[in-house]
């Protein structure tokens, strides 16, 4: 097993790590919408979706890997009103054909966040 870290993602805010990479697959840790420059959330689903997956994704390149190798996600909404804005900019990062995904709505989601996003990428 081996850690990934990278300082273009937000740092774990507790005992974890951003991510982990064994037997070939990269398991990315719920990535919240936080800016990792200013430490800030943008306002709106779309803005907090669009940070989360860029952060994910940065993760993924600091593994070596990219969103194109995403196998799964799972996407937590503090509301599921928010769905289909959050589909919207889920979209502009992936493509045919799309990882397997879980969506759902949480009670709450850290630290206030509209959205928390997590995902699985092959290495291959």
């Amino acid at each position: 097993m081996k850690a990934i870290k990278t300082e273009k993602a937000p740092a774990a805010i507790g005992p974890y790590s951003q991510a982990m990479e064994v037997g070939g697959l990269v398991m990315v840790s719920g990535q919240l919408p936080i800016d990792p420059a200013t430490g800030t959330m943008p306002e709106g689903i779309k803005a907090q979706t669009r940070q989360a997956l860029t952060n994910a994704q940065e993760i993924l390149h600091a593994a070596g890997t990219d969103m194109k190798h995403v196998v799964k996600t799972m996407v937590l909404l503090a509301d599921m009103a928010d769905f289909a804005a959050m589909n919207e900019v889920y979209a502009e990062f992936f493509t045919e054909p799309y990882p397997a995904r879980s969506a759902f709505a949480v009670k709450t989601v850290p630290k206030g966040a509209l959205v928390e996003i997590e995902c699985m990428a092959s290495k291959e």
